[in-house]
């Protein structure tokens, strides 16, 4: 006998009949001679719901006690699936994080989890029971709620995986798998039937919203095999694990693309003058995320530092910035916003030479100006005008006969 840990999001116990689809795979798991534990978000948009409800009552609401709102959301799901799989005949039990022993930092709004107390899920599971755990939660040591921020579900569930040493964890979205790259925007994107963790995780933090990175990071770190599948389909997905097994495997393997990115630019009339760590300093303590950053320096002596930020954030970037200003040096600011990063990544990229300038000179060949360019073993990123992102993506897709 294994142990398989499914995960379904918001949209697949999004209604009641969604709930029994839910109940039903659940059921099916467990008929193959598995233990299960079955991790759950909220009911479709009901966060977004108390989210707003939180904003119409206060102009900014208390982080703690918005972790005390938005952590009912999981609780109405996990009620409703261990009733209808009770219905069935299934024996099931359901359990709030805190309840499941899940133990985070005391950080309201983006916790990690530190530790996880498993007595009382071993003793239902051994008692044949499907264990129902709300996703996105935990506790701290003194007793308060807390919620595991964006991706928080995909986090429990590789969590758990890794506690109980699951066989594997299975993400069940309503996609069928990993593809090539956005197929909502390219439309011969392929399916994949396996990626690496590495690659997996360049393509979550470069965009592909399947997967959130820190669970890619936690089943990463505990070598536990994850799978992408479709939520109430019996198809396989796409596997992700620490090596693959299939001959021939493309050198690049998939295409990212995000928008809505501004790059901010620092110039000093010194190079001397450039004080580039406490730039990233005062923006770390505003928790302001840098992506993309180049640095150079003038034939004048003039020095300058580019970086890429979400647009969202900048008018708080340059509140920072200018607030420091003695402190940092610099001349003048400047900021170009409607900006966009599209990104190949592949593991073969390591031993194959030359696929850099493929990219760069088929988006040359078809009219798309670079402004900047990032790179690592696995993944060359190159910021784009946000016009020419989806084309971008596509000219990369073809170029790299991803679609085969």
């Amino acid at each position: 006998m294994g142990l398989v840990v499914l995960k379904f999001g918001g949209t697949s116990v999004s209604s009641v009949s969604k709930i029994q689809k839910t109940a039903e795979q659940a059921v099916l798991e467990h008929q193959k001679g598995n233990q299960v534990i079955v991790v759950v978000s909220a009911m479709g948009k009901s966060t977004d719901k108390l989210v707003q409800m939180a904003e119409e009552i206060a102009t900014t609401p208390s982080k703690r006690e918005m972790d005390m709102l938005l952590a009912t959301g999981e609780q109405i799901t996990i009620s409703l699936l261990a009733m209808a799989l009770q219905e069935r005949g299934q024996e099931a039990i359901s359990y709030t994080g805190w309840q499941a022993g899940i133990e985070t930092e005391a950080v309201h709004g983006n916790a990690r989890i530190l530790d996880m107390e498993h007595d009382k899920i071993m003793t239902s599971l051994g008692d044949g029971k499907i264990v129902i755990v709300a996703g996105f939660q935990g506790i701290t040591r003194d007793g308060e709620i807390t919620t595991l921020g964006r991706g928080g579900s995909d986090t429990t569930a590789v969590a758990l995986a890794a506690e109980f040493s699951a066989e594997k964890c299975v993400i069940c979205t309503d996609v069928d798998g990993v593809y090539t790259t956005d197929p909502r925007f390219i439309k011969r994107a392929q399916k994949l039937t396996q990626l690496t963790y590495d690659e997996m995780l360049e393509l979550a933090n470069l965009g592909a919203g399947v997967l959130h990175p820190r669970s890619v990071e936690y089943a990463k770190n505990f070598k536990i095999p994850l799978e992408v599948r479709l939520s109430h389909g019996l198809e396989n997905g796409t596997m992700i694990e620490e090596e693959m097994y299939v001959e021939n495997a493309k050198v690049v393997r998939g295409i990212a693309f995000e928008d809505q990115l501004t790059r901010v630019t620092i110039h000093w009339s010194e190079k001397e003058n450039m004080r580039v760590s406490k730039v990233f300093s005062e923006l770390a303590k505003n928790n302001i995320d840098v992506d993309i950053i180049i640095q150079g320096i003038t034939g004048l002596g003039h020095g300058n530092l580019s970086f890429t930020i979400q647009s969202a954030a900048l008018l708080n970037t340059l509140a920072v910035l200018e607030n420091k200003k003695t402190d940092i040096q610099y001349e003048k600011l400047e900021s170009e916003q409607n900006l966009a990063k599209v990104s190949i990544v592949g593991s073969g990229m390591v031993s194959n030479p030359g696929v850099a300038a493929r990219m760069f000179e088929a988006l040359t060949e078809n009219d798309v100006p670079i402004k900047m360019i990032s790179t690592s073993e696995i993944k060359v990123s190159t910021v784009v005008p946000e016009r020419k992102m989806v084309e971008a993506a596509q000219v990369l897709h073809d170029t790299f006969e991803l679609e085969n």
